[in-house]
């Protein structure tokens, strides 16, 4: 009898849970999927809406467009923010997912510049735009109500955040291997690459249909609310800010280099597209995986060694890594560097929420949020395909990028260390 009281309560745990993380979770695998097919489908949206005489420049302008979406981020991550401090968490859920669903429309629907010429381009950085805003409070939003409804497994409930990226990822190379396998050159470009666009879309409804009926965090409901939320945080937490951004900077960097990948072996090391994105499906299966394991284990060892851990290990290995990919540019290399590379992205990233909503007080929390990581996924990461392609072209190197990355876990491993000596968080 107590055995089956116990799996009862078990059961209903286990549902109460998912009613939590499911939510929270579909928003930011919707930004996620448009951002990764956006990343992997660089090469034909360039020769599409951004014709030049030069594949490079198309490219380099289409990866440009994918960065100034990010120039929103940090505007989105202040009016969403704010809005999620003193309306409640549930309030900017719906309204980010909205804007998100809006913005995705629109480049499933608009013609390319052989048929409206400017409006193109102009269109698809005015849906970006839309996008960046919507992602700009997103994940503030999202992981401050995972947080505040699971204090006492915070690390894990967060996790998912990043774990969510992982299946998005799976799909949307899953969507990248199955076309550019099935689909010749032309078919590809008339209407090809607008599927998975067109299948994120189908998420939106979903995503905005449980999130209406999601109840707010115990935390909002219990706890004073600030009239200003951003003044507020900026003038008694400004000091954990700084080394918030910093701790995400590797964060973004890494996941901004997977979704790279594939153009990279592709324009780079001469892959097939097929090859490159079905090694990328490893790294999202990867990161589903592992990036709810790293939250578990932090909740009960902490996530200060963790996060130092998977940094080292990602200075130490991007460049060898790479190194090897490109004087065996093959199927199973690639594999092997995706699934390593997706390993420790899990692992840093799937923690590094939780560390963030540990930084602020509840009535500033998502501001706080949204501003630590906006501020480095615009700043580092945004731009990093672009930053990346720009490396390899001016110093003639292919392993440009994992100097980017390199820094990048040099500057995260530092802030590691900071906020550790001004939380004692372990």
């Amino acid at each position: 009898m107590q055995n089956k009281i116990a799996d009862d309560v078990k059961a209903k745990s286990s549902s109460a849970a998912w009613r939590i993380i499911i939510p929270a979770s579909l928003g930011n695998a919707l930004e996620w999927f448009d951002l990764v097919v956006y990343g992997f489908f660089a090469v034909t949206i360039s020769k599409l809406f951004f014709p030049t005489g030069s594949d490079t420049v198309s490219l380099i302008l289409t990866l440009g467009t994918f960065g100034v979406s990010f120039l929103m981020r940090p505007l989105g991550a202040i009016v969403l923010g704010v809005y999620a401090d003193k309306a409640g968490r549930k309030a900017a859920l719906m309204a980010s997912i909205t804007l998100m669903m809006t913005g995705t429309l629109v480049i499933a629907l608009l013609p390319t510049y052989s048929s409206i010429g400017l409006w193109a381009p102009a269109g698809m950085v005015a849906a970006r735009l839309v996008q960046g805003f919507s992602a700009g409070g997103e994940f503030g939003s999202a992981t401050a109500f995972l947080a505040e409804h699971t204090p006492s497994r915070r690390y894990f409930y967060t996790s998912w955040q990043v774990a969510s990226q992982g299946i998005t990822t799976l799909l949307a190379a899953g969507f990248g291997a199955t076309l550019n396998a099935t689909l010749d050159t032309g078919q590809m470009n008339s209407w090809g690459w607008r599927v998975p666009f067109c299948f994120g879309l189908l998420i939106g409804p979903v995503a905005l249909c449980i999130r209406r009926n999601i109840e707010e965090t115990p935390d909002f409901r219990q706890n004073a609310h600030s009239e200003n939320p951003l003044a507020e945080m900026l003038k008694n937490d400004r000091d954990r800010l700084c080394p918030a951004v910093g701790a995400v900077v590797l964060a973004t960097v890494a996941s901004y280099l997977l979704l790279y990948m594939p153009t990279y072996a592709i324009r780079q090391l001469g892959m097939a597209p097929s090859d490159a994105f079905a090694a990328t499906l490893a790294a999202g299966i990867t990161q589903f995986v592992i990036a709810p394991m790293a939250g578990h284990f932090a909740n009960r060892r902490g996530c200060i060694r963790i996060m130092t851990c998977s940094s080292t290990l990602f200075l130490l290995l991007v460049y060898p890594l790479l190194a090897v990919l490109r004087d065996h540019p093959v199927f199973v290399v690639m594999l092997i560097v995706e699934i390593v590379f997706g390993a420790l992205v899990a692992v840093y990233f799937g923690v590094l929420p939780g560390l963030l909503s540990n930084l602020f007080k509840t009535k500033n929390r998502t501001t706080g949020l949204s501003l630590a990581y906006s501020l480095a996924v615009t700043i580092f990461g945004g731009f990093a395909p672009l930053i990346i392609t720009w490396l390899i072209k001016a110093l003639d190197n292919s392993l440009a990028p994992a100097f980017y990355v390199m820094a990048a876990a040099v500057v995260s491993l530092l802030s590691i260390r900071v906020i550790k000596a001004r939380t004692h968080l372990n």
